[in-house]
């Protein structure tokens, strides 16, 4: 017989034991060892049906139960202190509030928007790297005590599941979600009834959505929800799936997490008497469109006009890119862009922001095009990519929204990403190195096991290999079952893999640059490192590709056939539905991290960074985080084939440079065994990585990084934009008015460069520059005249340049005196900029004028 419909139902538990529905749902405890105890001491074979998830575990829980530990004054006990320390927790002053004290203008309220959240697999709202990372944003922001507040969708069923066909093609299901059996509350009035959000759509529609809360410690995470009685079909399925349907669908979701995820801020705030946030975070582009928002509010409630909202929206927003490649943004038809943002009575989404400003915000190259990332960028006066060599490549991929300035100008900067590592160390690391939370707010690494012998430290590592190993058969002989076979064919799981062997591990989201199948391309050569019978290797692997990329498909069926075939197959396995209670074994028990992207696509990648906090070591390209953090002691850095452009033999090359470091490097040092059995120089390395990395890769670090390049100056910009009456905001717009008009008009007339010694100066020689510069009706106190001096290449291109700010000297004429920086080729120009007390770079306007 089958059910009509399903619904959760909540357990009502006995009055001395209420606490545990408020710990149950409190995210906090997904990083707190101590409640999960807790729980775990409520019944413990319940507590492993449910995978250790509190809220079901209170439905699995008999009413007899209840009742035993409603009259154990032991247990209440316990659940008391919980609760105690739990309203600590939330209650008392941390990093943040001190900070405070310390320093003027950080913001009483801070907005963190993104598509996705990965705070844990009971609330399966993420699909992989973007997401953990937001979760882990979220964590660390309460373990320091931040004011924030956190927008994105509820999606009714999560991203997909993950199955294997017997032919190893990737299968997708999607579970539907009853929001009521997750740690959420709906957000609702004083009377009860549920708070919408409305957004309008074209056509006079109106799109409702609920709004769901998850507390994430003393987070607020608010999920927008569109199944609502009342929405026409297409629009309540709105929030169906994470990443899913076509470009109309995408938008409207987008259009729902940035506008609606504003209107929600506002309406939660409000209902529970918090300050209203005064820096927005766009993590990605996808909730874009809250600056729209925010520009709509200030022109209808404030008076004012386009352009002023605009400054003063912009001072107040942080945008973070997380891609590396243009194919990773997204883009929509202009026309459909039109269609939801259009003129006139038919559309009610965004009444006073004229439909030809919103389109450029978002133009690029093709005309035709919308995108998501331009508009980012665009509505924002701070923007970071997410680690040094993804800031690089960001200011390079986006510089032609700066036209004229090097690519170093382009005033995109970097916050390499950290992981959080409560949430990540396994709970002997934990026991080993100490509470990570204890220095979380001064970014302590891993120094407290100094006193551990080798021997300890090794045991402990052997130990989370063979629990790793045991949930590898577990998960390989479920993966067989379900792929079809017969529980009599799959003996031989019992000896998958060996708790003594080199583990090595791979698990990711397969798009095409990760190059999931590099490890493939002599499989011989492969095949003789998993069956080396001296040095063996064990190879576990994992990831899900996008359900419309047949690409990524394709590379995990290699994968699959190879772990497939019976003399491997007890070496190298595939691990279907990766998510993050997988992950978690994975990265305790891998002694080995491997990451191979095609550099530089990986914009950071932190699957390595949890690896190392539990004593892992990676072996990667130089690529994203590893870039920046790799000292040659932590880890290996595979070699990369920078130059070749031909795909297939750069994968070839790299792939053999992969092979060589397995084997001459990694495996020898592994196997190198001393009288006790223990690998001394690998220890070393691990204990290394450990002191090394352990207060880099932190998310706390992370997080603190970004309260003080980015918050803080955002609130201090904001705050000048708004006061007396948003006077800074509409003195700025009227500047940048001013500022178009003339610009076409500044000319550099001449310039002339002397030096002692010409015509070869010496190095270290004073240079005086001259210029004669007509500003076409502007004050010269309006720009910044500069005069730049470098190295010059056969083309006449300026590199290592020194620039200096010339004295006016009235009139057009100008000067300035620049030390000779190089020896060699050298040259100079003359340019002028913006300049303006409220900008935050002279390049913010992207205007420039050089000599000729």
């Amino acid at each position: 017989m089958r059910a009509v419909r399903r619904f959760t139902v909540r357990a009502q538990l006995p009055r001395p034991l209420a606490a545990l529905s408020t710990l149950a749902t409190n995210l906090r405890w997904t990083w707190h060892p101590p409640t999960q105890d807790l729980f775990a001491e409520v019944d413990p074979q319940a507590w492993a049906r449910v995978k250790g998830d509190p809220l079901r575990l209170l439905g699995e829980v008999s009413v007899e139960r209840w009742n035993v530990l409603a009259e154990d004054d032991d247990f209440l006990a316990r659940v008391a202190a919980a609760e105690d320390d739990l309203a600590r927790y939330c209650d008392d002053d941390r990093w943040y509030q001190r900070r405070a004290g310390e320093i003027e203008g950080l913001p009483a309220g801070i907005g963190y928007f993104s598509m996705e959240f990965g705070v844990t697999e009971a609330l399966p709202n993420y699909s992989g790297g973007l997401g953990v990372l937001a979760g882990d944003h979220l964590k660390a922001a309460s373990d320091l005590g931040l004011p924030l507040v956190a927008v994105g969708l509820l999606y009714r069923a999560g991203y997909f599941g993950q199955a294997l066909s017997r032919d190893g093609w990737q299968l997708e299901h999607y579970p539907v979600i009853d929001p009521r059996g997750l740690p959420l509350d709906l957000v609702t009035d004083p009377s009860g009834a549920p708070i919408l959000v409305h957004v309008g759509m074209p056509r006079g529609r109106v799109l409702r959505a609920k709004i769901w809360r998850a507390q994430v410690g003393r987070i607020p995470l608010l999920l927008l929800d569109s199944d609502v009685e009342g929405n026409d079909p297409d629009l309540r399925g709105i929030t169906d799936r994470l990443y899913g349907g076509d470009q109309d669908h995408r938008i409207k979701q987008e259009i729902l997490a940035g506008v609606g995820g504003v209107r929600a801020v506002r309406a939660y705030c409000g209902l529970v008497g918090t300050t209203q946030p005064e820096v927005f975070h766009t993590n990605e582009g996808h909730a874009g469109f809250l600056g729209l928002e925010r520009v709509r509010e200030l022109v209808a409630g404030d008076g004012l006009d386009f352009d002023q909202a605009l400054a003063s929206v912009r001072a107040g927003t942080v945008f973070t890119t997380h891609t590396p490649v243009p194919a990773g943004i997204d883009r929509f038809p202009v026309d459909l862009v039109r269609h939801y943002f259009g003129d006139g009575h038919e559309q009610d989404l965004l009444p006073g922001v004229p439909t030809h400003r919103v389109l450029a915000l978002g133009a690029e190259d093709n005309a035709n095009m919308f995108n998501m990332a331009n508009m980012g960028l665009r509505l924002a006066q701070r923007a970071n990519g997410v680690s040094a060599l993804h800031g690089e490549v960001s200011r390079k991929m986006f510089r032609g929204l700066w036209p004229g300035f090097d690519s170093a100008e382009v005033p995109i900067t970097s916050v390499t990403n950290g992981v959080h590592g409560p949430t990540w160390s396994s709970r002997e690391m934990i026991d080993l190195l100490g509470d990570p939370e204890q220095g979380v707010e001064h970014g302590e690494g891993a120094h407290g096991f100094e006193p551990v012998s080798d021997a300890r430290l090794w045991e402990l590592r052997s130990t989370l290999r063979g629990r790793l190993v045991d949930e590898v058969r577990r998960r390989v002989r479920a993966a067989w079952i379900e792929r079809g076979a017969a529980e009599l064919e799959l003996d031989w799981t019992d000896s998958v893999f060996d708790p003594e062997i080199l583990t090595i591990g791979f698990a990711r989201r397969v798009p095409t640059y990760k190059r999931l199948t590099l490890m493939l391309r002599d499989q011989d050569r492969l095949r003789k490192l998993l069956l080396d019978p001296k040095r063996p290797v064990q190879l576990v692997v994992a990831g899900k590709s996008h359900p419309a990329d047949d690409g990524g498909k394709a590379l995990i069926q290699q994968i699959v056939r190879f772990a497939d075939e019976a003399d491997v197959r007890h070496r190298i396995v595939f691990l279907p539905d990766y998510d993050m209670s997988m992950a978690r074994y994975l990265y305790w028990g891998c002694d080995v991290w491997l990451n191979n992207p095609l550099r530089p696509l990986e914009a950071c990648g932190t699957s390595g960074m949890k690896s190392a906090l539990n004593g892992g070591l990676n072996l990667s390209i130089r690529d994203g985080w590893w870039d920046e953090f790799y000292d040659g002691r932590n880890g290996w850095a595979i070699p990369t084939a920078d130059g070749v452009t031909d795909p297939v033999r750069r994968d070839d090359l790299e792939s053999q440079a992969l092979y060589g470091l397995l084997e001459s490097g990694v495996t020898p040092l592994f196997y190198e065994r001393g009288t006790d059995g223990v690998p001394q120089r690998w220890m070393s390395m691990v204990r290394h990585t450990l002191a090394g990395l352990g207060s880099k890769v932190q998310a706390s670090r992370m997080v603190r990084e970004y309260v003080e390049s980015c918050y803080l100056p955002a609130a201090r910009a904001a705050s000048a934009m708004r006061a007396d009456g948003y006077q800074g905001a509409r003195e700025l717009a009227g500047y940048r008015a001013r500022l178009q008009a003339a610009w076409p008009h500044i000319r550099i007339v001449d310039s002339t460069l002397t030096a002692d010694g010409e015509p070869a100066p010496s190095l270290g020689t004073p240079a005086t520059v001259r210029a004669r510069v007509e500003l076409g009706g502007l004050d010269p106190a309006e720009v910044d005249v500069q005069a730049v001096v470098g190295r010059a290449d056969e083309a006449g291109e300026l590199s290592d340049v020194v620039t200096r700010s010339m004295d006016h000297l009235g009139g057009v004429d100008y000067r300035a005196e620049v030390p000779l920086p190089h020896a060699g080729p050298s040259g100079y120009t003359v340019r002028v900029l913006p300049r303006h007390r409220l900008l935050s770079t002279p390049a913010e306007f992207g205007r420039v004028v050089l000599a000729d």
